[in-house]
């Protein structure tokens, strides 16, 4: 998960994943409507109907070109939720777990995810750890894969659930 803009050296080592991951990774991208399932089959949620919140994942698909793109002309469908600090969504909120109060500039008491059903993207404020599940979970396609960025956040995001099981 990039949470500011990354340097050169950043920059370099996501090209080297890249380099070292690009053809050996074949396209395995959930859908919208798959990461959804996932979330609510795992974890309990709070569904928000805010139109502020809605936007934000709609804006955020739109305003981005490369996921734009994977609307395919169609329109973003999102949903919002609050991640409940209870059952299997209790872990998230746990210190070692919870984004730190740098990057979102406050205490998290609630993470919230965001999901487009139509295009597949999510957003977690709140748990890196979250976000790296669902991008593991949702995986890359073609033009992931023909993206270093893209890929190299995959990798890292697969490595660092990886290591979390083995424990």
């Amino acid at each position: 998960m990039i949470t500011h803009a990354p340097d050169s050296k950043t920059l370099q080592k996501m090209k080297a994943i890249w380099e070292n991951h690009k053809d050996i990774l074949k396209p395995n991208r959930k859908s919208g409507a798959e990461i959804l399932s996932y979330l609510e089959s795992n974890y309990p949620l709070k569904e928000i109907f805010d139109k502020d919140a809605l936007d934000v994942v709609s804006e955020n698909v739109l305003m981005n070109e490369y996921d734009a793109e994977k609307l395919r002309g169609g329109q973003p469908v999102p949903k919002a939720f609050y991640l409940e600090n209870r059952g299997k969504g209790n872990r998230f909120y746990l210190p070692e777990n919870k984004d730190d109060v740098s990057i979102w500039g406050e205490e998290i008491t609630r993470i919230f995810v965001g999901i487009d059903i139509t295009s597949g993207f999510f957003t977690v404020e709140g748990s890196s750890l979250l976000w790296d599940e669902l991008c593991v979970f949702r995986g890359v396609d073609e033009a992931d894969l023909q993206n270093f960025a893209a890929t190299a956040i995959y990798i890292e995001a697969k490595e660092r659930i990886e290591s979390l099981t083995k424990r």
